[in-house]
């Protein structure tokens, strides 16, 4: 039984590295397929709908063939609440903010996602964080805007504001969808959560299909984001969730911002400046030590697959 569990938690862990691995490819993958405000691609308001739509009719397929059973009533607040932070507010504004500032800006801003899950996971729910939270949680926001400031010459721009609206929309989103993962196996979220969507992602898409030619990489970064980011990589996340237990392979959330940095350089040809790299890692020791502040939260374990 000990070797069970043993095996569980570590199948949990790489399972849960590789969705973290396929989530930091979005940022890069975004900026690919959004392109910048000098040599524009794909629309934002099309990658944020077309990636949730084409995703949302593979959830559709897979919901059908495993003969998932259909929600509950009572589990429609949530999926929404999810379906407002992943489908529609993270990859909207973080498309809007990509178009202004480069991937490598954007992972040390969006490094604040794991300490702003646990704040919206503390308001949710009610408890009452320590003051070392707090106290980190803020630290945290403030290296971030000072991180901000610099790049922006004394200034935060109107990007960073979206970058940051991104951060609260995934830290609600996945708040919510966790909250039904403690009631419905875990695969069948991200699913249910993308096909409630269709009736709002098939429309929107389909009247922001660019009407302008676009480079085969864009569409290249809009196939990434949506089977990877919009789906699959949520497989990988809540199947680890689910077998390493979600506050020990959360922590491996700590690695998707530099990874993300690691990534752009690649894929975008971004240049990784110093100053870069140690604002994020003081982010992520910032971050992982907030994690570790007795925060009294309770700990949304996903259902069983």
């Amino acid at each position: 039984m000990m070797h069970t569990t043993t095996r569980n938690e570590t199948r949990g862990l790489w399972l849960g590295l590789l969705g973290v691995t396929i989530f930091a490819m979005t940022l890069p993958m975004t900026r690919l397929a959004v392109g910048a405000a000098s040599d524009p691609q794909l629309p934002p308001a099309f990658v944020t709908a077309g990636r949730a739509a084409f995703a949302g009719l593979l959830s559709a397929l897979y919901l059908r063939f495993t003969a998932a059973p259909r929600v509950q009533r009572r589990h429609l607040p949530a999926l929404a609440a999810s379906a407002l932070g992943t489908v529609v507010g993270f990859p909207l504004f973080l498309s809007l903010a990509l178009r202004q500032v480069d991937a490598m800006h954007a992972a040390v801003v969006t490094g604040l996602m794991p300490l702003a899950t646990a704040v919206a996971a503390a308001i949710y729910l009610r408890q009452r964080p320590s003051n070392g939270f707090w106290a980190c949680a803020v630290l945290g926001c403030a290296m971030v805007l000072a991180f901000a400031a610099y790049q922006g010459r004394g200034h935060l721009s109107a990007a960073d504001g979206l970058l940051l609206l991104a951060v609260a929309s995934t830290a609600v989103g996945y708040v919510a969808g966790a909250r039904v993962a403690t009631e419905l196996p875990a695969q069948q979220v991200i699913c249910w959560v993308l096909v409630i969507s269709l009736p709002l992602t098939v429309p929107a898409m389909i009247a922001t299909w660019p009407v302008l030619p676009v480079r085969a990489s864009a569409w290249g970064g809009f196939a990434y984001v949506t089977l990877f980011s919009m789906w699959l990589g949520f497989f990988a996340w809540y199947r680890g969730l689910a077998l390493g237990g979600t506050v020990r392979v959360s922590q491996v959330q700590l690695v998707q911002p530099f990874l993300a940095l690691l990534f752009a350089v690649p894929v975008l040809g971004e240049k990784l400046q110093a100053t870069t790299v140690l604002f994020s890692l003081a982010v992520i020791a910032v971050v992982f030590v907030g994690k570790r502040m007795p925060a009294n939260i309770k700990n949304l374990q996903p259902g069983k697959s």
